[in-house]
């Protein structure tokens, strides 16, 4: 999961993916930018995803690195500049084809992009959680199925 400064959108669903999905998946998120490595996710990211029984406060931002495309076999992204920059860094066509944008998953959101609530309020960050929990529903019935 990506997103630009890894401490909204990606933390909340990486946090919500790891409670879904089976225990044997790796998950984690990641920023394109470097300007939040090491912190804890915003906040409020951590309040909303606390609302919905999820802890997410122990995770650290970092940044998408190349080895990321060797690890992961989806790489999921929050907006169409994140995804540009993604597939920017991926060395060859099968990791290009590793990067998505998140909402695709939802069939009818083509080219839709997870709203940062970074400058927002407690709303913006609870209809993000919707949003990414319905996501994070579509991506596992494709890969479970």
């Amino acid at each position: 999961m990506v997103c630009l400064g890894n401490i909204c959108r990606s933390p909340l669903a990486e946090g919500i993916m790891k409670a879904k999905a089976p225990k044997d998946f790796l998950i984690d998120s990641a920023g394109t930018i470097s300007l939040h490595e090491g912190e804890h996710p915003d906040k409020r990211a951590i309040k909303t995803a606390a609302h919905h029984g999820i802890d997410i406060s122990k995770q650290r931002s970092r940044s998408i690195i190349a080895n990321d495309f060797e690890i992961f076999d989806k790489i999921y992204c929050m907006d169409v500049d994140v995804l540009a920059d993604v597939v920017s860094k991926a060395r060859n066509e099968d990791q290009r084809q590793k990067v998505s944008l998140f909402l695709e998953a939802l069939g009818d959101h083509q080219n839709a992009e997870v709203p940062d609530p970074y400058w927002g309020d407690m709303t913006d960050f609870e209809d993000v959680f919707q949003l990414l929990d319905r996501g994070c529903e579509s991506i596992l019935k494709e890969i479970l199925h």
